[in-house]
């Protein structure tokens, strides 16, 4: 038997392909499997946060908690950018109160009334699709998982036990296994 490396990889299949948990038995979406494809389980997103049941790769929970505060950082950039922006808008304004005073044609008013509104509106709509952008791509936890002592020999178990099914199953068919019928007189 092939040693099972306790390395584990979080995969999620469809919502409609979900089968029962591992541990509680309620239907989940959410699988660990080895890297080799030896084996393989449901389990709940619940269980994955239990610091009993498994514990996330250490490199791969610090490149995740690099990646959390990048986008805090970038949330804060674009909201100093916002503000910026809110600013320069005000200003614009100002501006335009002025030159109203000292006596424009409508027309040209209403025409960069018109142009700024739009600049604005299409600047809102690409702000609105980046943030969209970054949640739907935003991940749940980590990817890779050690199962703890316990549960690891678990599985360990279960595979050797499947294993020794196997094996008495193959002998139970195999005919040479059992003694022949006795040949002799009375």
């Amino acid at each position: 038997m092939a040693t099972l490396q306790n390395v584990w990889h979080h995969r999620r299949v469809a919502d409609t392909q979900a089968k029962a948990c591992w541990i509680c038995y309620k239907p989940s979406s959410s699988v660990l499997i080895t890297p080799d494809n030896k084996d393989f389980f449901y389990i709940c997103p619940g269980h994955l946060k239990d610091k009993g049941f498994c514990s996330p790769d250490a490199d791969e929970a610090a490149a995740l908690e690099e990646k959390k505060k990048k986008e805090e950082l970038d949330k804060e950039i674009e909201a100093v950018k916002k503000e910026y922006e809110e600013k320069q808008r005000l200003k614009q304004e100002k501006r335009k109160k002025k030159e109203k005073e000292k006596g424009k044609d409508k027309a040209e008013k209403k025409a960069e009334d018109e142009e700024d509104t739009k600049d604005e509106k299409e600047k809102e709509d690409k702000i609105k699709s980046l943030s969209q952008k970054s949640e739907s791509q935003s991940e749940v936890g980590p990817r890779i998982y050690t199962l703890h002592k316990n549960f690891y020999q678990m599985r360990i178990k279960r595979i050797r036990d499947a294993e020794a099914a196997k094996r008495t199953r193959e002998r139970l068919s195999n005919p040479s296994t059992f003694p022949s019928v006795p040949s002799g007189d009375p």
